[in-house]
């Protein structure tokens, strides 16, 4: 039988480190499913939707253990950017980008099987591209690998070079609403919880 742990269904190396940051070990178990590209409800149901199916597909075979899910995706004009499958489609999407806000919704799911306790939410931050060239564009794409990143750009290395201003949570544009996770696991496993015991 599983030891209470934390699983993080995720390969971004990135969240898992937002969660290292607080004190939250987590082992990392990239969840097999393919992820859905569109809801008839709404952007932020898409979000959700993906986060629940990651969370449920480990949550089942790893009863006792807390799984967190996440995906993040970027709406701009009511359209979703997802990760761009190609250079050219990063491109595109950061000329669309720039000199405008988006908003960065990320679906969050936690799921404990043994317990038949699932939290769900998201989160919404607007974020304003400072204006880009083409050629600004093609510099900052060859300093990131723009392909596992939803609207092709990392938040965490931008220094200063694509955002102009955050309105909202930071750790969400990164990939993980870390105010809302922590008052999340803390409320709901707080053996968890960075105050708490937490086992790897």
């Amino acid at each position: 039988m599983d030891v209470c742990h934390l699983i993080l269904a995720s390969r971004s190396p990135r969240r898992q480190q937002l969660l290292e940051e607080v004190g939250i070990t987590a082992q990392a178990v990239p969840a097999d499913i393919d992820e859905l590209t569109d809801h008839p409800e709404s952007p932020r149901s898409l979000a959700q939707e993906n986060a629940y199916r990651k969370a449920l597909v480990l949550s089942s075979s790893h009863p006792e253990s807390v799984v967190i899910a996440a995906d993040t995706i970027v709406v701009f004009d009511g359209e979703i950017f997802g990760k761009p499958e190609s250079l050219e489609v990063a491109h595109s999407m950061l000329t669309r980008l720039a000199g405008r806000t988006h908003e960065v919704i990320t679906g969050v799911c936690l799921s404990r099987f043994a317990t038949k306790t699932i939290v769900q939410f998201e989160e919404v931050t607007h974020v304003r591209f400072r204006p880009l060239s083409s050629a600004d564009i093609d510099e900052y794409l060859r300093t990131i690998d723009p392909l596992d990143k939803a609207g092709g750009y990392s938040a965490q290395e931008d220094r200063h070079r694509l955002i102009e201003g955050i309105q909202g949570s930071l750790t969400n544009v990164i990939g993980l609403p870390m105010e809302r996770t922590i008052a999340a696991i803390s409320g709901h496993f707080p053996e968890l919880s960075p105050n708490g015991t937490t086992h790897s």
